[in-house]
Formats: structure tokens, sequence, C-alpha cells
């Protein structure tokens, strides 16, 4: 069994109109949320053995702030690929890791991250959860629980949603 943290970059930054929007960096409330969810992942033992991170400035800040709270976290796999990714780019990423990853947690953006956890669940999640099909908050989390032993046997509709959080609703800093 394999479990994938699907998590969307921080809060980024607007205030230089003349930054690529991948090199926009972390604004002062994604600076404070990337170490709320690095917190709540840890209490739920979610704490990924792989991860993959977008190229962009922002997935890159949120990681390290979260190394902060999380210092067993692994340094993030940076992928050009998954800047703005499809479903099925990260699907077919993730299908190339070798079987000993158990946890993985993928750092991107959306629309991508929604679509890819509203695929690999068909949709099946509980009320509270519906959000991580629909906006997909800023330093929000989604886990998935895949009944899969290798990555390469990742297909859509098979996976359980087990755990939603995005930072503002574990602490006022978020």
């Amino acid at each position: 069994m394999k479990k994938l943290i699907l998590l969307r970059h921080a809060k980024s930054s607007w205030s230089d109109p003349a930054l690529e929007d991948h090199d926009r960096p972390l604004n002062d409330r994604g600076k404070a949320a990337a170490p709320v969810i690095a917190r709540w992942l840890a209490e739920k033992a979610h704490v990924p053995d792989t991860v993959l991170c977008s190229s962009s400035k922002r997935t890159r800040q949120t990681v390290k702030r979260m190394r902060n709270e999380i210092p067993t976290l692994p340094e993030p796999l940076i992928d050009e690929q998954l800047y703005h990714a499809s479903p099925k780019t990260m699907r077919d990423r993730l299908s190339k890791l070798p079987p000993d990853c158990d946890t993985v947690m993928v750092v991107g953006h959306q629309p991508g991250l929604s679509a890819f956890a509203r695929k690999l669940t068909n949709g099946n999640v509980s009320a509270r959860c519906r959000r991580a099909f629909e906006q997909f908050p800023t330093a929000a989390a989604a886990v998935l629980r895949l009944n899969i032993d290798d990555w390469s046997k990742l297909n859509y509709d098979e996976a359980d949603f087990i755990d939603f959080a995005k930072p503002r609703e574990l602490s006022d800093s978020g």
C-alpha cells in the first residue's frame, strides 16, 4: 500500500509585476502557512519519504519552510515537468518511482492538483474534503491511500481519500 500527499504551494507574492510566474516567491502569509501544514502532516503521521517538487520558486520555498518543522523531510526532487502539470504528467512521473518509496508528496499547482485528486479517487470523498476537487487552497494538503505495491501500477479511480487540511483551519497564523 502506498500513500500520496498532494500539496499546493503556499501563498505567493504578486508585489513585483515584472516577475515571471515561475519566479514568484512566497508572501508573508505563505511563509507562515508552510510550517503549519508541516506540523499537521507530522502530527497525522503523513511524513513523506520522497518529495517531488515543481521547479517554481514558491514550491521550493514551501518545502524549505516545511523542513523547519519536519527536519527529516527529504530533499525535494525538483522537476520542471511538475510546473503547472496535468494529471497525466503527475501520474507518469509517479509511475517511474521505485517500489521502495512508500509515502510520496507532490508539491505543485492548481488546477492540476485538484484534477489529479478527482481522477485518482473518481470524485469519491467526504463533504469536508470536497474542496480538494474544487479550489484546492494554497498550502492545503490532500492525503490519499493507494492500494498498490509498485508506483508503476498507479491508475485512476483506485485511490481512497483519507485526509485533507488547510493551514487557515489549523492555526490563526496560516
